[in-house]
């Protein structure tokens, strides 16, 4: 018979509240906080994306089904604090918007309610705001250096964790155990008592001094083989079985993004602000959600360099604008470090699309030529609405290629969408 178990975690959070009712309570209204946790990105600083939020449910999202008296009839009610009426008065009954709590007609008395304000933590903010994103077409690769592990099943040993214990193969080794044990016995008792009844059945057996030795040496016999038989132990430590697992390496899904950013002249503060806020968005989303992959930062106006992380989002120098020196060393850098065999490539740039008008070709030709063939997905993002000759270049690869998207960006708050629809799982809604 199988025993089903359930684990409750009783454990509380802040202010006593239980996680699993925030649990069951974030899954219930997981639109409505979604919709406020969009609204909240869209006002934010670079620096105060990775930060809880307070989230404002409308009252009428989260209000629950009551049972109630319908009207009419006659019922009794004690009212506290009542200085005014006795029993069998009659008291009017309110007009519309007057007494009561939550009407949603306007009156000059009465009482409301607020809306629902809830506070989401860190981590709960940063659950729902990465919610169903994924790297497009990611897929393992070979064994890492340091490979990942699976955990597979490899029959029974006889040690192990308690856990891990296999209670129908134990108890299977046990009856195994007792039967071989005790098979030899239980036939000369049966042999013996078979013997001691012979005896009995005797007609001399009350006078016969022989036959009432060996009645009496027979049935010592039987008793010490009863109490032979008993000292078999029901279960033995040598009948205990534990499940077996065995690790074996298995191919790791190691992954590289090159994140890419137009810092010349033509981006302005705003603009800059922007592409920072993007690209704040995928290292966050980046690291958050995948052990293995590595990050690798290149700012261009016309020259490219490989940064750090710090200089990436902070560095203030400028220039003109040559983007096909960014698009030549990434290919530089990953044909250095990151074979395609190995790894999964990805590319991520931002731009004014202002650059040098016979440039623009050339970054078209690299992209088709070099790049495309090596990475799984590439994501261009405009922050400016004007169509400059790098987005018209670059539309004609977008028809051709599915591994390559282009958005535009003119507003802060149209950062998230866009990302969302850049990173959104495959089949996933749009």
């Amino acid at each position: 018979m199988s025993v089903l178990q359930q684990i409750i975690d009783r454990r509380l959070s802040g202010k006593n509240k239980s996680i699993g009712n925030r649990e069951r309570f974030l899954r219930r209204y997981r639109e409505q906080i979604g919709e406020a946790v969009k609204r909240a990105v869209s006002g934010r600083g670079i620096r105060d994306l990775e930060q809880g939020e307070d989230v404002i449910l409308p009252r009428h999202d989260v209000s629950e089904p009551v049972f109630g008296h319908g009207d009419g009839g006659n019922r009794e009610y004690v009212h506290p604090g009542n200085r005014e009426y006795i029993k069998g008065d009659r008291i009017e009954r309110p007009q519309s918007g007057g007494g009561g709590s939550g009407g949603s007609q306007a009156a000059d008395s009465g009482e409301g309610e607020d809306d629902f304000v809830f506070r989401l933590t860190k981590e709960e903010f940063m659950r729902v705001f990465f919610e169903d994103l994924a790297l497009p077409h990611l897929v393992r690769t070979q064994l890492a250096e340091v490979p990942e592990w699976k955990s597979h099943r490899a029959g029974f040993v006889t040690d192990g964790m308690p856990s891990n214990l296999h209670v129908v193969r134990s108890m299977r080794g046990a009856l195994s155990r007792r039967i071989a044990l005790g098979g030899e016995p239980r036939r000369e008792l049966r042999a013996l008592e078979e013997l001691l009844l012979k005896l009995k059945r005797n007609p001399r057996a009350l006078e016969d001094e022989l036959i009432i030795r060996e009645i009496k040496e027979t049935e010592l016999k039987i008793e010490e083989m009863k109490k032979g038989a008993k000292r078999i132990p029901f279960l033995d430590p040598i009948d205990l079985r534990y499940r077996n697992r065995v690790r074996i390496p298995v191919p790791s899904a190691k992954a590289v993004m090159f994140c890419l950013m137009d810092v010349s002249g033509s981006m302005d503060e705003a603009r800059k602000d922007m592409s920072k806020r993007f690209f704040m968005l995928l290292y966050l989303f980046l690291t958050r959600h995948y052990d293995k992959i590595e990050l690798v930062f290149i700012r261009h106006h016309t020259q490219a360099t490989e940064v750090t992380e710090d200089e990436f989002f902070h560095t203030t120098e400028t220039g003109g604008t040559v983007v096909s020196s960014a698009l030549k060393l990434m290919h530089e850098i990953v044909r250095a470090r990151y074979p395609s065999n190995e790894w999964n490539i990805y590319g991520a740039q931002a731009s004014d699309g202002d650059n040098w008008h016979q440039d623009s070709g050339q970054c078209r030709k690299i992209l088709d030529d070099q790049l495309l063939p090596l990475v799984r997905y590439y994501a261009y993002v405009q922050v400016a609405d004007a169509e400059q000759n790098l987005w018209e270049e670059y539309a004609q690869l977008a028809e051709s290629h599915k591994n390559f998207a282009m958005r535009k960006v003119s507003d802060a708050q149209d950062i998230y969408p866009v990302f969302r629809d850049l990173f959104k799982k495959e089949g996933a809604p749009t």
